[in-house]
């Protein structure tokens, strides 16, 4: 009896060694799920006023997993941002929030696609051993813009590849699928309202909140991402320069018109100068 349990033992023993390699690339995944919530914002408020937001926090079990990694990947988004003249506040070790300002529609797409696509990246791209520990990601966005003098309609396009990120080692080799890795989540917040301009199957399809203010989509790591958005904004300067033409007006109204009537502003008739004959007629 003491040969059937050692010979089953061991075959236990046995297999586990073979298969121990597999058990932990799947467990990998499980322990490191959701191991970064990244949520980046845009508040549109006016033609004049806008602040790209962020939040990212990471979790614990992937601190322990790539301390390394993830704190240089952190200082790198520390580094973007003060270059963009933006703020970063530290929350604690795991989390920051990141507040970059901009002053109109051309100052965001310019400033998200720097942030995005820094130069950084762009020369890991060309020397992919000496960084290859971070995934390089494609973000594009665009926007294009129509004045009605009150208000500016905007058309925002964003395309975001995240084919490529995924947990890496130290060798470059992928440990995590890229779905078990990122929380990744867009939101637009507009004074007015916005909504969705294509019907096509590869454009995202997002949650709306606030009134029908904020959209907010789920980006899907490991996948093409397209959102495509229209919405209004208030302008400053046309509701401005509305407001000088209507108080103008109301002056000219006030002084050409309302005055008269009130007998305000007036003119005295001038005294008319005696005539030669009534001048003669005085003199004899």
């Amino acid at each position: 009896m003491s040969q059937v349990g050692g010979a089953f033992w061991g075959q236990i023993c046995h297999a586990w060694g073979r298969s121990r390699r597999w058990i932990i690339l799947l467990l990998v995944p499980l322990l490191l799920t959701g191991c970064v919530d990244y949520d980046v914002g845009i508040n549109f408020e006016s033609q004049t006023h806008g602040e790209i937001v962020q939040h990212i926090q990471i979790s614990e079990r992937l601190k322990a997993f790539s301390s390394s990694t993830s704190e240089a990947w952190l200082d790198s988004i520390r580094r973007r941002t003060r270059q963009l003249r933006g703020k970063v506040k530290r929350i604690s070790e795991r989390e920051i929030a990141v507040t970059i300002p901009f002053n109109n529609g051309e100052e965001l797409v310019e400033k998200f696609n720097q942030f995005f696509n820094p130069v950084e990246q762009k020369k890991a791209r060309s020397q992919p051993d000496s960084l290859g520990e971070f995934p390089q990601i494609s973000s594009k966005m665009s926007l294009q813009q129509k004045n009605f003098l009150l208000a500016i309609y905007n058309q925002l396009s964003y395309d975001l590849d995240l084919r490529s990120l995924g947990a890496i080692s130290s060798s470059g080799s992928v440990l995590v699928s890229p779905g078990a890795l990122l929380n990744l989540n867009f939101a637009l917040n507009t004074p007015w309202g916005a909504k969705t301009l294509s019907s096509s199957g590869e454009t995202l399809a997002p949650e709306i909140g606030d009134g029908g203010r904020q959209l907010r989509w789920k980006l899907h790591p490991g996948e093409l991402n397209h959102l495509e958005v229209g919405f209004w904004v208030p302008s400053p300067i046309g509701i401005g320069a509305l407001l000088i033409s209507l108080l103008v007006a109301f002056g000219i109204f006030v002084k050409d018109l309302l005055f008269p009537l009130l007998g305000i502003g007036k003119k005295r008739p001038r005294p008319t100068p005696p005539s030669q004959a009534e001048t003669g007629n005085l003199g004899s």
